[in-house]
């Protein structure tokens, strides 16, 4: 197994797919045609297996009879398979297919080659027409598997399926309730279970306060050190930044690691305003560092951490890691800058510090990052995390409502890098990130229903779009006619 979250058990990163072989229901014919219906399978195995992406787990018979096709589907999900294959080497009986769906893990991709010899692609569309028949959702991959745009599909469905499984089942953690009186942060419990199949635990901010006062002299020590140590600069003002409050800053962050992993958490917002902001300290270093791949204990598992409790921030932002293995930016919308002719996104705490390079090079990434004391409106005082997101091609979402119906808004952008005066425009203590979009930014304006959004390195709208299909979700990409 891969990787160790905060919270939580120990997950394979790699997508887990199932794989059953479809024959005909006819014994003679099915001894007859086995050894073609098994190659099938076996190509299919072999091509995802050298691609070093995906894992596969093998039914345990070729399915030729009703009872076996249950028997099979009932194996490859109590395996914890995150998707399953229907392969089609022949024509096979499409009733067989139906008792798969009907009793395995989906999401399903019917998968067959293009063989004149024989009939495989009938038979996943005779499947297809069952399962649409039974208003069973699925996917298919059509082509020679070692063709490698056909073995993208199959790739782009294992990952698209591992965020749809493992995002069932998962718990928030809302730390605090609504936020500075935003309604697109608050959620329905019913709707989040419904939908996503996400279980919502309300947790009050005072246990970050009870739990920070029990976290030990040594850890904040280490800490500290580490910060001092590596951060580039550290702009204490002797008033409302001073090593003691960002101790007190540490002490929060540690006491929300133990909240996650005594409570399960998988992924978190928090309040902070003004409870905390005004009256404690800011939560910035926890912002940041939740959401990094590593801090002063070394590397971990990045967990989502959404700012101002903005829940659907929280699993948009957990749809982007789940999707990339990757720490995902939170962004405030901010200023358009006519100049440069960029979208200029200014998170009003911090985000992740691993923008700074884009890699887990956290001396590298540190080294970029300037601690500000806060603005003068948070009285509880503390840093800000400031630095400036690396340039690259990205992919920005955010899930919406209209009237509580979910829809994911997509927008493929550009970051760029500017000079670093450009931050002193906004409010230079907040991280920034400088994205060019491919559309006039006053479409931005005008149809986006969030301050925030959300954001990941490099193109994944083909995935956003599959995985809002498995969801049944609307997808709207931004700008698009």
């Amino acid at each position: 197994m891969c990787g160790r979250k905060m919270g939580g058990n120990e997950m394979q990163k790699k997508p887990v797919l199932g794989i059953v072989g479809l024959s005909d229901g006819d014994k003679e014919v099915h001894e007859q045609l086995k050894e073609i219906v098994q190659a099938q399978v076996d190509a299919i195995v072999q091509a995802l297996r050298d691609s070093g992406e995906v894992e596969v787990i093998e039914a345990k018979e070729l399915v030729s009879s009703v009872k076996v096709a249950k028997e099979q589907a009932e194996y490859l999900k109590s395996m914890g398979v995150d998707g399953t294959i229907l392969s089609y080497g022949v024509f096979a009986f499409p009733n067989f297919s139906a008792i798969v769906a009907q009793n395995g893990k989906g999401p399903f991709l019917l998968a067959a080659n293009l063989n004149p010899d024989w009939p495989g692609m009938v038979a996943m569309l005779a499947a297809g027409g069952a399962l649409n028949h039974l208003g069973i959702k699925h996917f298919r991959a059509s082509g020679d598997v070692r063709k490698p745009k056909v073995l993208e599909k199959y790739i782009r469905f294992s990952k698209c399926a591992k965020v749809v499984s493992r995002l069932n089942g998962q718990k928030y953690g809302l730390i605090g309730g609504r936020s500075l009186g935003m309604y697109s942060a608050t959620v329905s419990m019913q709707d989040w279970q419904k939908i996503f199949g996400v279980d919502i635990d309300h947790m009050d901010q005072s246990e970050l306060v009870r739990i920070a006062d029990e976290i030990p002299d040594n850890q904040v020590e280490k800490a500290f050190q580490w910060l001092t140590e590596n951060v580039g600069r550290i702009a204490y003002n002797g008033t409302t930044f001073t090593p003691d409050k960002l101790k007190t800053q540490i002490r929060h962050y540690e006491a929300l690691k133990r909240i996650i992993a005594e409570n399960g958490y998988d992924f978190v917002g928090v309040k902070c305003h003004y409870e905390m902001s005004r009256h404690y300290c800011t939560e910035c270093i926890a912002a940041a560092f939740c959401n990094d791949s590593y801090d002063w204990d070394g590397k971990k598992e990045p967990i989502v951490y959404a700012c101002e409790a903005d829940s659907d921030a929280a699993l948009t932002m957990q749809i982007l890691k789940l999707l990339t293995d990757e720490p995902v930016i939170f962004m405030d919308v901010r200023h358009y800058d006519e100049e440069y002719n960029v979208m200029v996104f200014c998170n009003c705490g911090s985000q992740s510090t691993y923008y700074a390079t884009g890699t887990d090079d956290y001396k590298a990434n540190l080294a970029k990052t300037t601690l500000y004391p806060v603005l003068d409106i948070y009285a509880g005082g503390g840093c800000h995390v400031n630095l400036m997101t690396k340039e690259g091609h990205a992919t920005i979402a955010r899930l919406n409502r209209k009237e509580g119906k979910y829809r994911l808004t997509i927008i493929p952008a550009d970051f760029v890098e500017l000079p670093e005066k450009k931050m002193d425009e906004t409010t230079m203590e907040w991280p920034h990130v400088f994205a060019k979009l491919p559309f006039d930014y006053q479409i931005f304006l005008d149809q986006f229903d969030a301050n925030h959004c959300h954001a990941v390195m490099g193109d994944v709208v083909e995935e956003l779009k599959m995985i809002c299909e498995m969801l049944n979700i609307e997808v709207e990409i931004l700008g698009k006619e």
